[in-house]
C-alpha cells in the first residue's frame, strides 16, 4: 500500500493541531500478517473520534480475526481538508498513512444525524464516488453502522452495505466473506448479493424505493429487485457481551481528546422505557458484565494505559445490579493512587447521589440530573418514571454531601407540551435551588449554582414518538422565551440548543431516501461539520431543498396516525410496531410503563424476537 507520509509531512506545519494526523500513539500498531485490510472511519475530527468506543471495539475485533487487519481514519479538520484538496493528498489511515481507496473495505460509523455531510466529505477526500452505484470493481466496499442506521434511508445511497445492530461479530463475519469472494474473483454485484444474506446486513442497492402511495398500500417502502431478498432486516445482537472481558485494548493519544480517560463499558442497554429515547430501543435487552469482570478490566486498563481517570460507561451505569459493590472495590483498589472513578450517567434519586459520593471523594465538581420535563403530567407522558420528590431527594443528598453545582437537563417541544409545562421547568429549577441552599451551611449558600440546559425534542425512528412531529424552530424560540422570562433567580442559568440544527436532525431522523439527495445537494453547497456551530450553514440546506423541491419542514413536523408505514419499517430492533403504537397511546393517556428489569415484562417483543432472555430481570427477580 502507498505510504503518503512524505506528502502529508509537508502539510503539517500549515495546519492547526498537527498531532491529529500522526501515528505511533501508545497502543497503536499495524498488523502485518493479514491479506485483507479494513479501515474504520469516524466522520469527524480526531478529538471526537478517538474517544468513540465503537471505533475502538470494531478495530480490536477485526484485528483479533485471522486474515484481517484494521486501521483507523478520521475526517481532518476543515483547514486540513481544504489543504489536502489543494495539494491533491487523499484521505489516509492513521496507522500506515495509506490512502483509503487502497483498502479492501472501509467502515464509517454514523454516530448522529448531523454527520451526514461529513460522510460525503470523507468519501470525496478519499477519491471515492459518493454513491454506491457509481463505484468501480476496484473500489473498496463502503460499509456503515451505528445509531443512524435504525433509519438508514437518508444515508442509504452512499453505502454498499449497512450493518444493523451490534458489530462485534457481524463486521468480522462480513469482512471474511468479502475476502473469500474476492479471492474467488467474484464481481462487486455478487459480493453485495452475498452480503445481503448475512443476518443484520442491509444492501440498499438491491431494493427500489416506492412512492408514498405505493408504500402505504404495500406496507413497506422497499421493493426488492429480486426474489429471495429479506424484506425485514433484524438487528444483530452481541449475545456474548456479558461474558466478554470488559477491558478493550485502547490507544492513548498524543493530543487532548474529548473524554480523555479510560472507558470501561459495564452494561449495555436500558429498559427504563423513556418514550423519546432511541438508544433504549437500539440496545434492548439489557445485559450487564459481572463485578469481577469490571473490576479486573479497570485495574488492567489503568496499568496498561497510565490513565488517572476511569469512566464506567453505559446508558445508565447506576442501574447495574452490583454497582455499589463495584465502586466500593474500585475505591479500595485505587485508594491513595490519585485515580478518579466517574459514573457519567447519573440516576435521578438519592441512590444515584450515594453512588456519585462513593467515587467523588473530595473532588466534587458538578452533578447532572435529567428530569426532561417540568411537570409530572409531562414526565408521565414521556414515561420518565421520576417524581419531584426523587429530584428533591437527590438535591438534598447531593448538596448536603458537598456538591455546590448542579445541571438539570430538559427537553422543549415534547408531545402534548403546553406553555404551563415550560413554566414548570422554571418552577422546578427554582425550587431545586431553594432546596440546595437549604441543605448547605449558611456561609456557603452563595456558592450554590443551578443551571438549566434545554434540547429541542427530535422524533426518533423506532420509538413510540416516531409518529409525532417536531415543533418549528420559531415555536421553539418562543417557548425558550417563556422559560427565560419565567426564571426569576439570577443564580439559575438557562442554556438552550440551536433549534436550526435540531431541525436538520429531525429531517434526517424521519426522512426517506429523498433526504439523501438533500444531503448531497447541501454538501455540494459547502455544508459540512454541521454539528459545529461555527460551520453550520443554514443557507446551504435551505437552497438544497429549494433546488430539489422537497419540503423538509413537513418531514420534520408532520404528525401521523400509528397505522402509517414509516420509512424505516423494514428495519427491526426486535420491538414490535404494535407495542410502540400502544406506548404512544399510553403516552397520550398519561399512563406510565415500568422498567421490565425491575417489574413485570412489558411485552415489547425484543426477547422472543431476538431469541434471548432478559438476563438482568432474572438477576433482580432471582
Amino acid at each position: 500500500m502507498t505510504n503518503l507520509w512524505p506528502q502529508l509531512e509537508r502539510l503539517l506545519t500549515r495546519v492547526e493541531r498537527p498531532a491529529r494526523y500522526i501515528n505511533h500513539e501508545w497502543g497503536s500498531f499495524v498488523k502485518a500478517d493479514a491479506d485483507f485490510r479494513f479501515c474504520m472511519v469516524y466522520p469527524d475530527t480526531y478529538e471526537l473520534g478517538q474517544a468513540n468506543q465503537a471505533v475502538r471495539i470494531l478495530v480490536n475485533c477485526v484485528n483479533a480475526t485471522e486474515h484481517l487487519a484494521a486501521e483507523r481514519a478520521f475526517l481532518p479538520a476543515a483547514d486540513m481538508c481544504d489543504l489536502m484538496r489543494s495539494e491533491d493528498v487523499p484521505l489516509f489511515s492513521l496507522e500506515s498513512c495509506a490512502p483509503l481507496n487502497e483498502f479492501d473495505a472501509i467502515g464509517i460509523t454514523l454516530p448522529h444525524e448531523l454527520c451526514a455531510t461529513n460522510v460525503l466529505e470523507v468519501l470525496d477526500l478519499a477519491g471515492l464516488a459518493l454513491r454506491s452505484e457509481e463505484r468501480t470493481e476496484d473500489s473498496p466496499l463502503v460499509l456503515g453502522g451505528g445509531p443512524c442506521v435504525f433509519n438508514p434511508e437518508p444515508f442509504a445511497p452512499f453505502f454498499d452495505a449497512l450493518f444493523i445492530g451490534e458489530g462485534e461479530e457481524a463486521v468480522p463475519e462480513a469482512l471474511l466473506r468479502i475476502r473469500e469472494l474476492r479471492q474467488e474473483g467474484a464481481p462487486r454485484t455478487e459480493i453485495l448479493h452475498e452480503l445481503a444474506k448475512l443476518p443484520g446486513c442491509y444492501v440498499p442497492s438491491l431494493y427500489a424505493w416506492r412512492s408514498e402511495e405505493e408504500a402505504q398500500a404495500a406496507g413497506s417502502w422497499l421493493q426488492p429487485l429480486e426474489e429471495g431478498l429479506p424484506t425485514t432486516i433484524e438487528k444483530r445482537l452481541y449475545t456474548n457481551f456479558a461474558t466478554s472481558f470488559a477491558w478493550e485494548p485502547c490507544i492513548v493519544p498524543y493530543t487532548e481528546v474529548v473524554h480523555d480517560r479510560l472507558n470501561v463499558e459495564v452494561l449495555r442497554g436500558c429498559a427504563r422505557g423513556c418514550r423519546f429515547c432511541q438508544a433504549g430501543a437500539m440496545y434492548r435487552p439489557v445485559r450487564e458484565r459481572s463485578a469481577d469482570n469490571i473490576v479486573d478490566a479497570v485495574l488492567t486498563g489503568l496499568q496498561e494505559t497510565g490513565y488517572d481517570e476511569v469512566s464506567l460507561t453505559s446508558l445508565s451505569s447506576t442501574d447495574h445490579s452490583q454497582i455499589a459493590d463495584i465502586l466500593t472495590r474500585l475505591n479500595e483498589a485505587c485508594d491513595n493512587k490519585g485515580i478518579r472513578i466517574s459514573v457519567p450517567s447519573q440516576r435521578l434519586d438519592a441512590f444515584g447521589v450515594d453512588m456519585a459520593n462513593l467515587v467523588a471523594g473530595q473532588k466534587k465538581g458538578g452533578l447532572t440530573f435529567a428530569p426532561e420535563a417540568g411537570t409530572q403530567r409531562l414526565r408521565d407522558v414521556i414515561n420518565k418514571n421520576v417524581t419531584e420528590e426523587d429530584l428533591f431527594g437527590a438535591i438534598d443528598a447531593a448538596f448536603a454531601a458537598g456538591w455546590r453545582r448542579c445541571k438539570l437537563y430538559f427537553m422543549i417541544g415534547l408531545p402534548t407540551e403546553t406553555d404551563e409545562d415550560i413554566k414548570g421547568i422554571a418552577s422546578l429549577a427554582q425550587r431545586a435551588y431553594d432546596r440546595a441552599r437549604a441543605a448547605v451551611p449558611p456561609e456557603q449558600k452563595g456558592s450554590v449554582k443551578i443551571s438549566i440546559s434545554c434540547a429541542l425534542f427530535v422524533p426518533k425512528a423506532q420509538t413510540p414518538f416516531q409518529w409525532d412531529g417536531q415543533i418549528s424552530p420559531e415555536e421553539a424560540l418562543r417557548r425558550v422565551g417563556i422559560l427565560r422570562r419565567s426564571v426569576k433567580y439570577r443564580a439559575v442559568d438557562v442554556h438552550w440548543h440551536d433549534p436550526k440544527t435540531s431541525f436538520i436532525e429531525a429531517v434526517m431522523s424521519r426522512g426517506g431516501r429523498e433526504a439523501a439527495a438533500w444531503v448531497e445537494a447541501a454538501w455540494k453547497r459547502g455544508a459540512r461539520f454541521d454539528a459545529w456551530t461555527e460551520f453550520f450553514d443554514e443557507d446551504a440546506w435551505r437552497e438544497a431543498a429549494d433546488e430539489l423541491g422537497i419540503d423538509p419542514a413537513y418531514i420534520a413536523q408532520a404528525t401521523y396516525d400509528t397505522n402509517r408505514v414509516m420509512p424505516w419499517a423494514h428495519i427491526s430492533t426486535g420491538i414490535s410496531t404494535k407495542w410502540l403504537a400502544l406506548e404512544r397511546k399510553r403516552a397520550q393517556e398519561e399512563i406510565t410503563t415500568p422498567d421490565c428489569t425491575m417489574n413485570k415484562c412489558s411485552a415489547c417483543g425484543v426477547c422472543p424476537s431476538l431469541r434471548v432472555d432478559n438476563e438482568l430481570a432474572e438477576v433482580r427477580h432471582g
